[in-house]
């Protein structure tokens, strides 16, 4: 790193993945590809929204892509072990990590009015949530982005469970065809455009 444009390589804090991105990236490197892409989506689609709630963050690595685009992430997992992770890692300032499941009860922004999210995502969750709290977990996310939020649903279609690994597919208990997404987030959200 003799070359000038590199030096402030040398003072920079190193980083590291979480445990979930770091198992992807040994087992799979080209699924964390996959993974950025679809954080790429969401932050462009989300672009300039002020509060944005992630469902499902895992162990947050990817989280820092949406936070670049909006002004506030607050990123959420039922998994205490996920959360504690993410803690364990240095975050931006603008990304908040907290303890939440969306199946027991909605969240509102921290003391803020309005009380609802601008926006929320959920990428890869929705298909491990069993099929009897699926309702209770929609119900919540609607109510914890209000009549105008924006949300964007992610997950492996019904299709695709045959090419997924056994222990994928162990995890995956509620998986959908696109009819049966489309069909499922219709009885919670509104879309104008149908």
């Amino acid at each position: 790193m003799s070359e000038p444009q590199y030096a402030e390589l040398k003072s920079n804090a190193r980083h590291t993945l979480g445990a979930m991105s770091s198992h992807t990236y040994e087992v799979d490197a080209k699924r964390l590809g996959f993974t950025l892409a679809r954080y790429k989506f969401v932050a462009r689609v989300l672009a300039g929204c002020d509060w944005v709630l992630e469902i499902g963050c895992g162990d947050a690595f990817a989280t820092r892509i949406v936070a670049q685009a909006v002004g506030h992430v607050m990123a959420t997992d039922f998994d205490a072990e996920f959360i504690d992770d993410a803690r364990s890692r240095q975050q931006p300032e603008n990304v908040f990590i907290t303890h939440h499941d969306m199946a027991v009860r909605p969240l509102y922004k921290p003391d803020s009015i309005p009380k609802c999210f601008d926006a929320a995502y959920a990428l890869d969750v929705l298909e491990h949530i069993q099929p009897h709290h699926e309702g209770a977990f929609l119900s919540n996310v609607a109510l914890s982005i209000g009549e105008y939020g924006t949300f964007i649903c992610g997950m492996p279609s019904l299709e695709s469970q045959p090419h997924a690994s056994a222990l994928s597919r162990a995890g995956h208990v509620n998986c959908k065809t696109e009819d049966g997404l489309r069909s499922t987030l219709k009885r919670y959200f509104r879309n104008d455009r149908n």
